[in-house]
């Protein structure tokens, strides 16, 4: 009887360690689901690749940071924080020895982020992820905005305490579940709502006003951020709630095709989404109102396509087009769905600040492969053979074709600007580029 009731305790206590060594890993799992959400690999990997070990650069306004390891490292990542080392640091700013960290990391959205969410990314980070014993250069910025007791005030003025996400009352549970990721760990304001000239968000959620997610007013990394509310032109007020999924998801849709930064977005967070996740984004972002109410929507106009097509290239910067873009975007602008994004009616495109659709023609970029879409897409650079004018000349073409009516003319002068950024011309192929200017 005693052998017995012995194996009986015995087995129960197995049980309850498996139990408890099941629920830990549970909360990994969904610690890790969460830190994809976040996309917090796409600052903090280094420049070999090494997940969560810091050291990439950002180039900023102020000058270029260079992100931390955040492995759980002793000495140089995270492996001594506590707790609430961890959440002071991803919800205020605040670092372990008391530093206020730049706002390049984007504590006031996460500071949104739920006890029970933010415990399962502490579990996940400090058993979740490899150790990497890497130190990362310090951030090169000139004094005195390289002082980081000055942030402190920053922080307490510009970036105060933000309250844990709440469902507003009689709130669709869908819209507040997408509400809660585009505040919170999607983290969408920061490229996307534009800054006020000390460097803080015009604003951080919907009640706010219209400025939040109307677009970025400053490149970022050589690209401009777009309009994610719901204006006619330059906005989402075109494409549908499922082709806002098949873009969180894929990277494209019957409309665009994801470029620049976001692409890292798109294949390091957005492609783990479940379907549930990317839908309640999708519908939130639908929910927005237009910044401009009375802009005027895209209407589509034939009178350049049929000119190219009986052979009349005589329009600025349509010989050009012809030559080098039209093979995938056609004459007509309407491009290869899912493939080649189409250019009429494209809010890039018609977008006031032309420095991404600029920036493409000049570096080219790739549609990465993911799930769902596992075939990546390569457009050419052309600023290897294309000098500042003619540059200028095709963008302005696309710019004002097929019914576009971007409000803007480029100029040599906007071209150049964007060929001096190093992000840029590293990606024009291996031409002498200064005889093009």
């Amino acid at each position: 009887m005693k052998i017995g009731l012995s194996a009986l305790l015995l087995g129960m206590l197995a049980f309850g360690v498996q139990a408890e060594e099941s629920n830990a890993g549970d909360l990994v799992k969904r610690g890790e689901y969460l830190a994809r959400a976040g996309d917090c690999v796409a600052c903090h990997t280094s420049k070999d690749g090494k997940p969560f070990a810091g050291g990439l650069p950002m180039v900023t306004p102020i000058g270029t940071i260079y992100s931390t390891n955040i492995t759980p490292d002793p000495q140089h990542g995270i492996g001594s924080y506590s707790y609430d080392d961890f959440q002071k640091a991803v919800r205020h700013g605040v670092a372990k020895n008391g530093d206020t960290l730049y706002p390049a990391m984007p504590y006031p959205s996460y500071a949104v982020v739920s006890d029970d969410d933010m415990h399962a990314m502490y579990a996940y980070f400090m058993h979740g992820v490899q150790p990497i014993a890497q130190q990362n250069k310090e951030s090169d910025i000139p004094w005195p905005l390289s002082m980081r007791w000055p942030l402190s005030i920053w922080r307490g003025i510009f970036a105060p305490d933000v309250k844990a996400f709440q469902p507003k009352a009689s709130e669709d549970p869908v819209l507040a579940r997408g509400r809660y990721l585009v505040e919170g760990l999607g983290h969408c304001g920061a490229c996307h709502t534009p800054r006020s000239i000390t460097m803080q968000e015009k604003a951080l959620n919907d009640d706010n006003g219209g400025d939040y997610l109307s677009g970025s007013n400053a490149p970022i990394d050589g690209w401009t951020a777009s309009n994610l509310r719901g204006d006619s032109r330059d906005g989402l007020g075109r494409w549908s709630e499922d082709d806002l999924v098949q873009f969180l998801r894929t990277g494209r849709n019957d409309h665009t095709a994801v470029f620049g930064g976001m692409t890292d977005v798109v294949e390091h967070s957005l492609q783990y989404l479940s379907a549930e996740d990317a839908t309640a984004i999708a519908r939130y972002l639908k929910s927005l109102g237009a910044k401009d109410p009375n802009q005027v929507g895209f209407k589509p106009d034939d009178s350049v396509a049929k000119a190219l097509w009986r052979g009349d290239d005589s329009k600025t910067g349509a010989a050009l087009y012809v030559d080098s873009c039209a093979a995938c975007h056609k004459t007509d602008g309407s491009g290869y769905k899912r493939f080649f994004p189409e250019l009429a009616g494209n809010a890039v495109v018609q977008a006031d600040d032309p420095t991404s659709l600029i920036h493409i023609v000049l570096s080219g970029s790739t549609l990465p492969g993911v799930q769902g879409a596992p075939t990546a897409i390569t457009m050419p650079a052309f600023g290897w053979r294309m000098n500042d004018h003619q540059v200028a000349d095709v963008v302005n073409f696309i710019r004002t074709s097929w019914g576009n009516t971007a409000s803007t003319v480029v100029t040599e002068k906007d071209v150049a600007k964007v060929r001096k950024d190093e992000a840029v011309v590293d990606n024009q192929g291996d031409a002498d580029i200064e005889k093009l200017k």
